[in-house]
């Protein structure tokens, strides 16, 4: 089984292995601008605005659909061939647009009954790449723990509850 995501979805090498980042978010909201951003910084383009997902072995996966594969929308400028390609990864977490809050609280997407961890942040925002990285440094170690665990701090901190 698979599924069709309004999504983009970007790709970094870490300890050998491409780690993938779904990025969602409405039309115009940011996600083939960060995309760029992202290939800027070492990433490579997997998906750009269609992502098609599945699972395999209790991971999910996401390539592009056939007709969009290795290309690259720039609002304004039209649909390019993508320098850096990569057709297909694991996905290991989810950038969503919007608001983060300060001290925000572990939270997941789902997709076809698998979790991910999920990022909340303005896809536009200049240090949004910075901050996927660092999320991404950590899940890419087999830290999903420890980086929940470290939102669960922040959110005990904003709380005024102990970290402890």
């Amino acid at each position: 089984m698979d599924q069709v995501l309004h999504a983009g979805l970007m790709a970094l090498r870490q300890e050998g292995l491409w780690q993938g980042v779904l990025i969602t978010g409405p039309s115009g909201s940011g996600k083939s601008d960060l995309a760029l951003r992202l290939l800027a910084d070492g990433y490579r383009l997997v998906a750009d605005d269609r992502t098609l997902v599945w699972t395999s072995g209790g991971v999910l996966f996401g390539r592009a659909p056939d007709p969009l594969s290795g290309r690259i929308e720039v609002r304004g400028q039209g649909v390019f061939a993508g320098q850096r390609f990569l057709p297909a990864c694991r996905i290991v977490l989810e950038v969503r647009d919007g608001v983060s809050e300060r001290w925000p609280d572990p939270d997941h997407a789902s997709y076809l009954g698998l979790r991910i961890p999920r990022l909340t942040l303005s896809l536009l925002e200049v240090s949004a790449v910075s901050k996927l990285s660092h999320a991404l440094w950590h899940l890419g170690r087999g830290a999903e723990g420890a980086y929940l665990d470290g939102l669960a701090s922040s959110a005990s901190l904003r709380s005024g509850g102990d970290s402890r």
